[in-house]
C-alpha cells in the first residue's frame, strides 16, 4: 500500500471553514463497518446509537494559543509555531522567516525575548531569555492554531470552538476535532441515558497535518505524540468489556491512544496503563485491541487518519461513505460533521 490508495477527490466548498453556530447541530453519518450501511442523521442522534453501559472515551487535551508573530532583533518578521511546552523557560517550535535563523539569533514576541538554543530537523529549541513568561507570552500574543485547511485568519471565537467542553490539560497545537461536537446539553443527553464517559490524554501536534511520503507506508512513521491512559480509564474499560458494552472512542487521537496502551510489552493487546510518546501508524490489516465503536469526522484525502479509519472499517466502506457525504452535502474537516462507525 501506498498514500495514492487512499486519495479521493475533496471538493474546495466541502471543506469547514468556520464551526455551526451550535456544536451539537452537526449532521451524522452512521456507518456500519460489517455491513457497509449507511444512515444519515444528527449528531444527536448519537444518543439512540449508543446502549446503557457504553463507555465513551474523550481525549481531554486543551489547545494551546500555539502561533505566535514576532520579530528578528534585526528586524525581521518571524511566525513561531508553538510544538510543545519543554519547561517554564524552553519551547520546541517550528518558524518561518526569510532566512532559517541560527543559534543564538533572538526573536521578540511583545515582551517576551527568545533566543534560538538548538535546531533538530524542522524544531527549534527557544528559551526565554526576558520578559513576560512563556504563559504569558502565549496568554497575551497566541493565535489560534488553525489547521492549514482553514483558509482565514482565526477570530475571538476560535479561542472557545476550537477547544471541547471538557479540555482541561494544556499541551495540543491542534483539537482532537471529533469532540468538537458535543456540548453540554448532547453530554447530559447520553449520561441520562446511561452512557459512561472516561478520558486520555493524547497532547495532538503540528505533525498531524504531514504528508505522508510516497513509497510503501509499512516503511513510513508518524510523528511522536505525548499520551496518557490513566489507570481508571484501565478498569473501566476492563468493566466495560465484561458487562458486554462497547468501548467507543470520540476521535482517532482517542484511538491510537488505547490502542497504543494496548501494545505495551507483555501485554498481549491487553489495555495498562500508559504514559508516554507514541507514533502508532494503524492501517488496513492492523488489528484494533480495545476499541469497539467511534466517533470521527471526514478526513484529509492521502492522511494517515483516513488510513486509520479505514483499517477500522474498511477502505471500501469508508470510501463509498465519503462520496455518500459529499453527494449529500456533509462538511468536511476539522469544522466539519461526523460519522459514527460502528
Amino acid at each position: 500500500m501506498d498514500k495514492h490508495d487512499f486519495d479521493y477527490h475533496l471538493p474546495a466548498e466541502a471543506i469547514a471553514q468556520t464551526p455551526l453556530a451550535e456544536r451539537s447541530a452537526s449532521k451524522l453519518l452512521t456507518l456500519d463497518r460489517h455491513t457497509g450501511a449507511l444512515v444519515d442523521g444528527r449528531i444527536r442522534n448519537l444518543v439512540a446509537r449508543l446502549a446503557p453501559g457504553d463507555l465513551l472515551v474523550f481525549n481531554d487535551t486543551r489547545v494551546l494559543a500555539a502561533r505566535l508573530f514576532g520579530h528578528k532583533a534585526s528586524g525581521g518578521a518571524v511566525e513561531v509555531m508553538l510544538e510543545r511546552i519543554l519547561d517554564s523557560r524552553r519551547i520546541s517550535a517550528k518558524i518561518r522567516a526569510n532566512k532559517p535563523p541560527r543559534a543564538g539569533t533572538v526573536i521578540e514576541i511583545g515582551e517576551t525575548t527568545l533566543q534560538v538554543e538548538a535546531r533538530e530537523g524542522e524544531l527549534y529549541t527557544l528559551v526565554q531569555t526576558s520578559g513576560a513568561s512563556i504563559a504569558d507570552m502565549l496568554d497575551r500574543h497566541g493565535h489560534v492554531p488553525l489547521p492549514p485547511y482553514i483558509r482565514r485568519e482565526d477570530t475571538p471565537a476560535d479561542r472557545s470552538r476550537y477547544q471541547t467542553v471538557w479540555a482541561r490539560h494544556d499541551g495540543a497545537v491542534a483539537a482532537p476535532t471529533a469532540g468538537l461536537h458535543f456540548d453540554d446539553a448532547l453530554l447530559a443527553a447520553l449520561k441520562a441515558q446511561g452512557v459512561e464517559f472516561g478520558y486520555a490524554t493524547l497532547h495532538v501536534g503540528s505533525g498531524t497535518y504531514q504528508r505522508l511520503r510516497e513509497g510503501d507506508l509499512a516503511d513510513q512513521r508518524l510523528h511522536a505524540e505525548r499520551v496518557h491512559v490513566p489507570a481508571t480509564l484501565c478498569e473501566q474499560i476492563a468493566s466495560a468489556k465484561a458487562r458486554g458494552a462497547r468501548v467507543v472512542a470520540v476521535g482517532t487521537t482517542v484511538v491510537r491512544s488505547l490502542e497504543s496502551a494496548a501494545r505495551q510489552p507483555g501485554s498481549e493487546g491487553r489495555i495498562a496503563p500508559f504514559e508516554g510518546e507514541t507514533a502508532l501508524f494503524l492501517k488496513p490489516g492492523d488489528a484494533f485491541h480495545v476499541v469497539d465503536a467511534m466517533v470521527t469526522n471526514f478526513h484529509e484525502p492521502q492522511s494517515s487518519l483516513l488510513m486509520l479509519v479505514s483499517a477500522f472499517a474498511g477502505r471500501d466502506n469508508v470510501f463509498a461513505a465519503y462520496e455518500h457525504a459529499k453527494r449529500s452535502g456533509y462538511r468536511f474537516l476539522s469544522y466539519g460533521d461526523a460519522m459514527f462507525i460502528g
